[in-house]
C-alpha cells in the first residue's frame, strides 16, 4: 500500500513516510492510493475479532512495512491504557445504541487514535534513530490525548497550541497539568481556526520543517484517520450481534470532519453503513456544507460543545479529492480559492452525491442541554454536550428502518458545568481526574502569529 497527496505532488510513498511526513509537502492531505475492498466474508470474519485483534486486522490492510508483530504489539500496547476491557464498548440506550469512545487516558475518542500514534511515533524513532518536535493545535481534545500518547517518551517534544480560555476547564487542566519535560503547553491568543491554520502554514515552510524534524498529531496524519476506522467496525459487528441487522446508521459529532472521514473510510471499504449523520453546533459550516453545498467561513461561536467550535475543517479536503473524482488539479484549484476567499460552492449534482451518504444538521445550545436532559431522566445515562449533539442528530435524521450508532465522543465529566446546567448535577468524575485542580501546572500564552510560535519552536525545539 502506497499514499499520494490530494494534491497531486507527493505519490507512491509507504506508510512510515507517510506518517512521518504528517502534512504533504505540496500543502496536501495524505491518502492510500486505494482502499481496499472487503467481501462479505472478510466483514463476517472481522466481527467475531475482539478490539485489539480488529485493529491489527483493520490496520494491516493500510500498511505493508511494519513487521506484524512489531505492529501487533504496538497496538495491544496502546489499548493496555484503556479502563474498558472492550476498548470501544457498546451500550444500548432509549433505542439508540452509543459507542463509548472515552475510555482511554483522558476521557475522550481521541485516545483511540494518539496511543497507537504514540507508540508508532517511539517505534519509528527508535528506528531511524532521529529525533521529533511535534506541534499540533487542539481545539479541546487532541492535546490532552496528544500529550498523553507520548509524554516521557525518548527523542520527542510536543508542542501544543490551544485557545486561551475558549476550551472546558477540565481540558484545559488536563493538559496544563502535564509537567514532563519534553511537553509544552502553548495559549494562543485566538481560536482554534488561527491555531489550526499556524500550524500549517508551519508545516508549509518545508525548510523549517525538516531544520527541526516537526511531526504531525492532529487528523492530517493519516495514521490519526486509520486508527478510528476500526471502531466502526467493531461498532457495527456489535450491534449486528444484538439485532442481526446488517445495515446502520452512524451518528457523528464533528468539527474538523475527522471523525466522520474515517466512516466515510470504513464505508467505502465495504462495511454496510447506510448513512453517515453528522451532528455541528452553532459553528454549522459542515452542515451547510452537506445541506446546501455552501462552505464557507464566519465568526467562530462559543458553545457548550468546544471541541467543535471550529469554522474551517481541514479533513473535509480528503473529502473533496474523492468528491472530485481524484482530480488533484482541480481539488488544489478549489484550495486555492478557499485560502482566498473562504468559501467554496458546489453544484446539484454534487450535492445529490453527498446527500448518498451524508446526512447532517446544527444543535443549537439550548438544545444540546434539553437534549442532556431528556435522556437523563429517560435513562439515567449521562451525555457529554458533543455527544448530545449526536443523539438529537440521530433520533432527528435516521430514518428508523436500521439502527442508529452514535458515537459518544467524550466523557461527561470532562463538561461538568454544562451537564449540572442540564441535569441539576454534576457527573461522577472519574478517578483520572481526582485532584487535577491542585496539580502543578505549566504553560505559556503567546500571540496567535506564525512567526511567534515558529520562533517559539526553535528556541525549544529538540
Amino acid at each position: 500500500m502506497k499514499y499520494q497527496s490530494t494534491r497531486g505532488q507527493v505519490k507512491n510513498i509507504p506508510f512510515k513516510q507517510a506518517v512521518m511526513m504528517g502534512l504533504a509537502e505540496d500543502g496536501g492531505l495524505l491518502l492510500p492510493e486505494t482502499i481496499p475492498q472487503l467481501t462479505p466474508g472478510d466483514l463476517d470474519a472481522l466481527a467475531m475479532l475482539a478490539y485489539p485483534e480488529l485493529a491489527f486486522q483493520v490496520m494491516s490492510y493500510f500498511i505493508e512495512d511494519i513487521p506484524a508483530a512489531k505492529l501487533k504489539d504496538m497496538i495491544d500496547r496502546s489499548y493496555a491504557s484503556f479502563t474498558n476491557p472492550d476498548i470501544t464498548p457498546v451500550v444500548h440506550k432509549d433505542g439508540l445504541y452509543i459507542l463509548e469512545l472515552f475510555h482511554g487516558p483522558t476521557l475522550a475518542f481521541k485516545d483511540v487514535a494518539l496511543q497507537f500514534l504514540g507508540n508508532l511515533f517511539e517505534y519509528l524513532l527508535a528506528e531511524s534513530g532521529e529525533h521529533m518536535n511535534i506541534i499540533g493545535a487542539t481545539s479541546g481534545d487532541t492535546g490532552s490525548a496528544a500529550i498523553y500518547g507520548v509524554r516521557g517518551k525518548k527523542n520527542i517534544k510536543i508542542f501544543i497550541l490551544h485557545p486561551h480560555k475558549k476550551v472546558s476547564a477540565v481540558q484545559e487542566l488536563q493538559m496544563t497539568t502535564v509537567t514532563d519535560a519534553n511537553v509544552f503547553n502553548l495559549a494562543i491568543e485566538g481560536t482554534f481556526d488561527d491555531g489550526q491554520q499556524i500550524v500549517k502554514e508551519i508545516f508549509g515552510d518545508l525548510e523549517f520543517k525538516k531544520q527541526h524534524a516537526l511531526g504531525a498529531v492532529n487528523s492530517i496524519n493519516w495514521a490519526r484517520v486509520l486508527a478510528q476506522v476500526v471502531y466502526y467496525f467493531y461498532a457495527w459487528g456489535q450491534v449486528r450481534k444484538q439485532t442481526g441487522a446488517d445495515k446502520v446508521y452512524f451518528s457523528v459529532p464533528t468539527g474538523n470532519f475527522g471523525d466522520i472521514f474515517a466512516g466515510y473510510i470504513a464505508k467505502r471499504m465495504g462495511l454496510p453503513i447506510e448513512k453517515l449523520v453528522l451532528a455541528t453546533n452553532a459553528n454549522n459550516i459542515l452542515s451547510r456544507f452537506v445541506n446546501d453545498g455552501d462552505y464557507s467561513t464566519g465568526d467562530v461561536h462559543p458553545t457548550f460543545s468546544p471541541s467543535m467550535d471550529i469554522q474551517n475543517a481541514s479533513n473535509l479536503e480528503r473529502y473533496l479529492f474523492y468528491l472530485f473524482n481524484e482530480n488533484s488539479e482541480r481539488l488544489a484549484s478549489a484550495m486555492r480559492q478557499f485560502s482566498e476567499t473562504g468559501q467554496l460552492s458546489f453544484t446539484d449534482e454534487q450535492i445529490a452525491e453527498i446527500n448518498e451518504i451524508f446526512l447532517a444538521t446544527s444543535v443549537n445550545n439550548d438544545q444540546t442541554l434539553a437534549t442532556i436532559r431528556d435522556f437523563h431522566k429517560a435513562t439515567g445515562y449521562v451525555l457529554d454536550p458533543h455527544t448530545a449533539t449526536g443523539i438529537k442528530a440521530g433520533k432527528d435524521l435516521s430514518g428508523g428502518e436500521y439502527p442508529v450508532i452514535c458515537l459518544a465522543t467524550a466523557h461527561p465529566a470532562k463538561f461538568p458545568d454544562a451537564v449540572n446546567q442540564a441535569t441539576g448535577k454534576d457527573p461522577e468524575r472519574p478517578a483520572s481526574l481526582e485532584g487535577l485542580e491542585e496539580r502543578e501546572r505549566r504553560c505559556e500564552t503567546i500571540d496567535a502569529s506564525t512567526d511567534t510560535v515558529k520562533s517559539y519552536l526553535a528556541e525549544n525545539a529538540l
